[in-house]
This record gives structure tokens, sequence and C-alpha cells, in this order.
């Protein structure tokens, strides 16, 4: 009995360590540390197509899963520009990458384009209709963010700050990942939870 009970013990000790080996606290796909997964040929707001590679200059690089079907990250709209115009620009050191995988009409190509072009949006905005680059970074919520360093691994996931209402925002945990990553330390804080609206996937039939 006593063998049996060890052996129970040692299984589900190997199980959790596999977990949290391959997932992070918040995120079933990714964990901190883990390389980004790639993406290529996406198309943008731009007219222009974008790949991850497009960006391999930058000392950091963050993605975040926006969309404007969702109040919340339409209310985060002005904050991901600001982020981009402090931190990005054609001379900057991080690149601050936009992308949508929702299909309701407000969420397509031709909509995002329109909504760029209307508020000046700073940081490129890519679309993927086929969904696979948000089920590759399990992303769950928009807005949610997340950052990698110099060698395009994951040092940051989740929240851009600690509170929705901007104006009672205490902590900036992006803006907190992307210092310590150019001073060549580990963010502060390296997982929240996000807050917004659900990913509106496509129920996959087997």
């Amino acid at each position: 009995m006593l063998r049996a009970t060890f052996g129970f013990v040692i299984c589900c000790a190997i199980a959790t360590a596999h977990s949290s080996a391959v997932a992070g606290e918040y995120n079933q796909v990714l964990s901190i540390g883990d390389a980004a997964p790639v993406w290529a040929d996406l198309p943008g707001t731009d007219g222009k197509t974008h790949s991850l590679t497009d960006y391999k200059d930058r000392e950091v690089f963050v993605l975040v899963f926006t969309c404007t079907s969702c109040a919340a990250s339409v209310d985060y709209e002005d904050r991901i520009n600001d982020l981009t115009k402090k931190y990005g620009g054609k001379e900057g050191k991080a690149a601050v990458v936009a992308v949508c995988v929702n299909r309701v009409k407000e969420d397509t190509l031709p909509a995002l384009t329109e909504r760029a072009k209307q508020r000046e949006f700073a940081f490129d905005y890519i679309y993927d209709e086929s969904q696979k680059i948000a089920r590759d970074y399990g992303a769950i919520f928009t807005p949610e963010f997340y950052v990698f360093d110099r060698d395009r691994k994951l040092v940051y996931m989740g929240a851009l700050d600690d509170v929705s209402d901007a104006a009672k925002v205490t902590k900036k945990h992006v803006e907190a990942a992307i210092e310590a990553t150019l001073k060549g330390e580990a963010p502060p804080l390296k997982e929240t939870i996000a807050r917004g609206c659900r990913v509106r996937y496509v129920r996959e039939r087997k």
C-alpha cells in the first residue's frame, strides 16, 4: 500500500513538473523563456505583409493581440500607441506589433485598415484570418501582451498594466519588462493575467 501511494505521488510530481515546463501560470501554450512562435506573410493595415523576421534588428519585440469589437481593446488603443511612440519608431529599440484574429465584420482587415487610418496608429497592425498565430501563442484575451528579448525568448506575458482605467494605473508591466530587457535584466514581473474580451476563436470541427 505504501509503495503504491509513493508511486502515485511520484507520478503526480512528474505530471506537475511537465505541466509547468510547457505552459505558464495563465497560458496553456507558452511559458517564460520559450522562443517566439514564428509567423510570416500576414497582411497588415498598411497594405504590406509582415513576418516576425522583419523586426530582427530590434532589441525587444512586443506582440499584442487586440481588436476593435471589444470595448476594452478600444480603450487601450491610445496606450498601445503611446507605448509604440516611446519605444518604437524607425530609430527605436523595440517593435510593437498588434494582431487581430477575430472574424466578425468589425475585425476584418478592411475594417481594421479604416480604423488604423482614422486613429493614425504608430504600430504595425496585422490580421490572421486562420487564427493560427493566436493559437500558437496561447492568446486568450484582447488585449493580451507578449514581450520578447533580443533572442526572441519570452520575458513577459499578460496585461499591459495593473488596472483597466488609465487614470488609475500605478504599475506599467509591459514598460517595466521592456526597460529591464533593454538593460539585460529580468523583468520584475514575468506573468500576469490579461484583462478584456475573449479571443473569438472559431470552433474547430474534427
